[in-house]
């Protein structure tokens, strides 16, 4: 495999069984990066690697609830076990929730969304602030969604979440100034994803790009040589 643009480093990739986490997973493959693919669906992860040696590319695989907080803990310290350090963290997983009344939303489901889309990411950063200081450029890459920007009707917890992660990932990339690592968030802008699907059913699918349409930003940002910080980018901007 010829070497590429991310050739030698090691990435984890969240969410990384479908849509946007997948095409990111199999991107970082084809440049050389070492991968660690996590996510609930063994045989999302089971597809993906498939797709991966393919490419010539090599994906540990992680089947674990990104809600099940000391199983982050676990993970950064077999990362620290067989790496020492991690150079890439691109933060992809998420849950929509349900699209309705703040009034109507189930404690139960708010409760689930705020623990995947915002309480993971943080554990996560709690997990692995060390490994991506270790790393001669440490890059963390947080996805978040257009309705975090401005208050929208029925967007619930989803829009509550990525408002709060906006927040979370700029105060990290402060925090983390006088290092060598690098915080940005990524919104990627409307994809044809399962997500999307669930959020809009009556949409034609193949109206929307596909998710391999925006993976050059997740690569440019996940480069040793990158110099971005603290930015929030528009894939489609």
């Amino acid at each position: 495999m010829a070497a590429g643009r991310l050739a030698g480093r090691v990435a984890l990739v969240t969410g990384a069984s479908r849509g946007l986490g997948a095409a990111i997973a199999r991107r970082y493959a084809a440049e050389g990066a070492e991968l660690i693919l996590l996510a609930r669906t063994v045989g999302g992860l089971e597809e993906i690697d498939d797709a991966i040696r393919a490419l010539g590319g090599h994906a540990t695989l992680v089947p674990l609830d990104i809600a099940d907080f000391p199983a982050l803990d676990r993970l950064g310290a077999a990362i620290y076990e067989r790496h020492k350090r991690l150079d890439i963290l691109v933060a992809n997983a998420a849950v929509l929730g349900t699209l309705s009344p703040l009034a109507h939303i189930d404690p139960k489901e708010w409760q689930r969304v705020i623990d995947v889309n915002l309480t993971a990411n943080w554990r996560l950063i709690r997990s692995l602030d060390a490994l991506l200081r270790a790393s001669p450029a440490g890059r963390a890459i947080f996805v978040t969604a257009s309705s975090g920007k401005a208050p929208r009707a029925y967007w619930g917890t989803y829009a509550v979440t990525k408002a709060a992660l906006e927040q979370l990932a700029g105060i990290y990339a402060e925090e983390v100034e006088t290092t060598k690592v690098r915080v940005n968030l990524v919104d990627p802008g409307r994809l044809r994803t399962a997500m999307r699907a669930q959020a809009y059913p009556g949409e034609k699918p193949e109206a929307q790009p596909l998710p391999e349409t925006v993976t050059d930003i997740f690569v440019e940002l996940a480069e040793a040589s990158c110099r971005r910080h603290g930015e929030r980018i528009e894939a489609q901007g």
